[in-house]
C-alpha cells in the first residue's frame, strides 16, 4: 500500500504568494511516490514562474 501514487491537483489563479508554501507543505507531508499537477488559469501575477 505504501507504493501507491498520490496525485494532487492544484487549480490556481493569482496564487503567487501562496503556491510555494503550499507545494513545500505537500512535499513534506505526502509519502512518496507523489504527483503534483498545477493547473494555472493564465495568472498575470507570475504564479507559473514560481512553480
Amino acid at each position: 500500500m505504501s507504493n501507491q501514487l498520490v496525485c494532487t491537483v492544484l487549480p490556481t489563479f493569482n496564487e503567487k504568494d501562496n503556491i510555494r508554501p503550499l507545494i513545500e507543505a505537500l512535499i513534506a507531508s505526502v509519502p512518496h511516490p507523489y504527483l503534483i499537477l498545477v493547473v494555472d488559469d493564465n495568472s498575470p501575477d507570475g504564479t507559473w514562474k514560481i512553480v
